[in-house]
């Protein structure tokens, strides 16, 4: 990590020795890697923030989907009460209404209880729904920040070769695509 937090420093030395060379196509190699480097910062920041979300929405999910079993479980133990008195009604003639008023409570109880447990469940979905919008955006968001980084490491080799232009426009074509991709995955 502490590489990447370096980088631009290198990319600067570059610079800077291009700038006192006097090549002005090396100050202009210099600065596309510069404008490249930003350009992976971002994205990378982009990526992070997105896999963030992404574990957030799926933990929400999981938290979602531990109510909805609770909710589940408080269902079958109204609903065993609910039966257990409508067979009760079923043996004992004489608190058979009894029973049967028992029975029709809990089954109220049961149809609130269902309701509820639906209604986490579906907020469930919708949690994993967005999580996994979140991870397409960072697989995304990574592709876009691997051609950036593959833009900067063919720039440089316009520096070693000392003047030859077809890895600048590779490198410039890459931060382009790289950055095309970027603004896809981000915004979609």
């Amino acid at each position: 990590m502490e590489e990447l937090a370096n980088e631009h420093i290198e990319h600067a030395e570059h610079a800077h020795h291009a700038v006192h060379a006097g090549d002005n196509f090396m100050i202009k190699v210099s600065a596309t890697i510069a404008v490249l480097a930003v350009l992976a910062a971002v994205v990378a920041s982009l990526e992070t923030i997105e896999t963030g979300h992404a574990i957030s929405e799926k933990n929400e999910a999981v938290l979602m989907q531990a109510r909805a079993s609770d909710e589940w479980a408080y269902y079958q133990a109204k609903s065993i009460k609910q039966n257990m008195y409508a067979i009760a009604a079923g043996t004992n003639a004489e608190r058979a209404t009894d029973y049967l008023k028992q029975a029709a409570r809990y089954e109220a109880q049961t149809r609130e209880i269902q309701k509820k447990a639906e209604e986490l469940e579906h907020r469930r979905d919708e949690k994993l729904a967005a999580s996994n919008k979140h991870e397409e955006k960072h697989h995304g968001l990574t592709l876009a920040a691997t051609l950036v980084h593959i833009g900067i490491a063919i720039a440089t080799i316009a520096i070693i070769t000392k003047g030859q232009k077809w890895p600048w426009y590779v490198a410039i074509a890459l931060g382009v695509v790289g950055a095309g991709k970027a603004a896809i995955s981000y915004l979609a």
